[in-house]
């Protein structure tokens, strides 16, 4: 099952730097007494860092399509941290519009099904002046850089997945087939822009990690 690995192929394949991108995506853009929505929470790692950096009146939902994800969340919040837990999809939300100040992805949004309709939804259930948060893989405009972030992903994320998980780290060799499918960086720049009314990107290791803030 690799749902227990997760972590330990997640920072092994980002040299140990998914942590760090994901605060640097919470500090300066989530502040205290927001309504929060954890999409693809996995088992809380963007949820517990907003909890212990924010915390006031705070109120996070998790949301991910992967119920073992969610019950193994459980165990690490009290219920009184949490508004509530929900499975689902990204395309269709199931919540009201205007209801979310934030809509956070933490290495989760490239497994959308549908990413233009995923985005189309984070856009309804935000507040005027809400935001999107995305910290992810980037897919660099540069050619020769993007090549080198093919080839990564390709063939040294299955040692370095292997090295921390064993057998169950291969499966994450999957994630090569997610980044081909997965728009350039000015590509899902542009692709926020026809509904957000700014976006605003930051990039490390040449482009190949992303944080990108989006304001309705």
């Amino acid at each position: 099952m690799i749902i227990p690995q997760y972590d330990k192929v997640n920072r092994a394949i980002s040299l140990g730097r998914d942590n760090d991108f994901r605060l640097k995506a919470i500090r300066d853009r989530i502040f205290p007494g927001e309504t929060i929505l954890d999409a693809g929470s996995g088992f809380g790692n963007m949820t517990n860092l907003v909890l212990s950096e924010v915390r006031d009146s705070t109120k996070v939902i998790m949301y991910d399509p992967i119920l073992d994800m969610l019950t193994n969340a459980k165990n690490f919040f009290s219920h009184n941290m949490l508004q509530y837990v929900t499975s689902g999809v990204f395309e269709y939300l199931p919540f009201q519009n205007d209801v979310f100040d934030v809509v956070m992805y933490g290495y989760s949004l490239r497994d959308s099904i549908e990413l233009k309709q995923a985005i189309a939804e984070a856009y309804r259930v935000l507040k005027l002046g809400g935001r999107i948060i995305i910290v992810d893989i980037g897919k660099p405009d540069n050619l020769i850089i993007r090549a080198g972030v093919s080839f990564y992903l390709k063939y040294i994320l299955k040692v370095l997945a292997f090295a921390a998980a064993g057998k169950s780290g291969l499966k994450f060799k999957t994630l090569y087939g997610t980044y081909i499918r997965w728009p350039t960086n000015s590509e899902l720049n542009a692709l926020l822009c026809e509904k957000f009314s700014s976006v605003k990107f930051d990039k490390a290791m040449m482009g190949g990690a992303i944080i990108v803030s989006a304001y309705k």
